[in-house]
């Protein structure tokens, strides 16, 4: 059973869960990206409502955000208690296991880009009105509340990554390169038929896929 969980900075995952999908077999892949909780979902456990969209035996399911939103955007943002964002911090990685010991194969991948770069892609999408819908509040509040958001990052790292559900940095500028190196990864994962024929190199360059460690001091570019 396959399970690729995704969390990204802010205009980077659609894209990058688009070109993961394009081409596979829409009957054994999907994409969710679940909404706003309801006031009924806000009331019932948090994870909850992303066990039910959780993969059926051979599916592959991409997460464009997951659960990971308590962990950075709701405490930063103030979408959240203090008591819930804690709660989650100290569930999540026995959720996780309980995934992993289902035989669920769990990829996380944080694709970072410098402050620089968001700013630029947040201007550009502002400017081009077939992307303006994209951009939502959260989004305005990127480059404003860009320290907040790393502090909990790091939190987020420190406290969830492991060895059965590790996070996978994507660490470039490039949109595009970002994109082949993650698919790289994930290829570089799984045995499968004709694996290695086509003559293009599978492994991931060690510049731009990274294994989070703890003793890491800077993680964005």
């Amino acid at each position: 059973m396959q399970y690729f969980l995704k969390e990204e900075m802010p205009l980077v995952k659609g894209g990058c869960v688009k070109r993961f999908k394009e081409h596979l077999n829409p009957r054994n892949s999907r994409i969710v990206a679940l909404n706003k909780p309801t006031s009924v979902e806000n009331k019932q456990w948090y994870f909850r409502r992303y066990i039910k969209v959780l993969p059926n035996a051979g599916e592959i399911v991409f997460f464009d955000r997951s659960w990971y939103n308590r962990a950075v955007v709701e405490p930063v943002m103030g979408f959240c208690t203090k008591e819930q964002y804690l709660k989650f911090m100290t569930q999540v990685p026995e959720f996780e296991h309980l995934l992993y010991e289902d035989r669920l194969i769990i990829i996380k991948f944080w694709f970072s880009i410098s402050k620089e770069e968001q700013k630029k892609r947040f201007d550009s999408r502002l400017k081009n009105k077939l992307k303006q819908w994209k951009f939502s509040p959260v989004d305005l509040k990127g480059q404003e509340l860009w320290e907040d958001y790393t502090h909990y990052k790091e939190e987020m790292f420190s406290k969830t990554h492991n060895g059965f559900s590790p996070w996978i940095i994507v660490k470039t500028n490039d949109k595009k390169n970002a994109r082949l190196e993650s698919m790289r990864y994930v290829l570089s994962q799984f045995d499968y038929p004709k694996k290695g024929e086509s003559g293009i190199p599978l492994s991931p360059d060690p510049n731009v896929i990274l294994r989070y460690h703890r003793n890491v001091v800077q993680i964005d570019i």
